[in-house]
């Protein structure tokens, strides 16, 4: 019996892997938008994060893995991936270069956020400012109780 989501994401990997003779934050933007583009959001939230904590426990560092980084990568790359539906990575990377700087998310975190256990182990919303489309969501629900 194959374990399907490991083989999708060990196929991701080598995708990416492939051209990019290296695996830096921009080939896990790549990895990540293809996993969302394949699998969509809410799958590709699963996938890359059993993903790397599988990578990171056979590395020898199960410590590296962070559940709320993986999601809120995976969430961010989503969110952009949606608004313009770009087929090559080049593109897609050129029109949100934001998403190729690892520090993107100090805009929505905290350090001491992300630095906490909690934040490492499971899902810790922002707490510096909301993801873009928690904005829309809000201003959504607060129209349609204004009806």
């Amino acid at each position: 019996m194959t374990d399907r989501p490991a083989d999708d994401f060990d196929a991701l990997m080598t995708e990416v892997t492939a051209t990019a003779g290296k695996f830096g934050h921009r080939e896990h933007v790549h990895l990540t938008w293809l996993a969302v583009r394949r699998f969509g959001t809410p799958a590709a939230v699963g996938l890359v994060s059993d993903g790397i904590r599988r990578t990171a426990r056979y590395a020898g560092a199960p410590q590296k893995y962070h559940a709320t980084v993986s999601r809120a990568w995976v969430e961010l790359v989503g969110h952009h991936a949606a608004e313009h539906g770009e087929d090559d990575f080049t593109a897609f990377a050129d029109h949100h270069p934001a998403l190729l700087d690892k520090r993107l998310l100090t805009r929505f975190y905290r350090p001491a956020t992300l630095a906490d256990p909690q934040a490492k182990a499971g899902w810790v919303e922002p707490d510096l400012v909301p993801f873009p489309w928690a904005d829309t969501d809000r201003r959504q629900a607060g129209e349609a109780r204004g009806r």
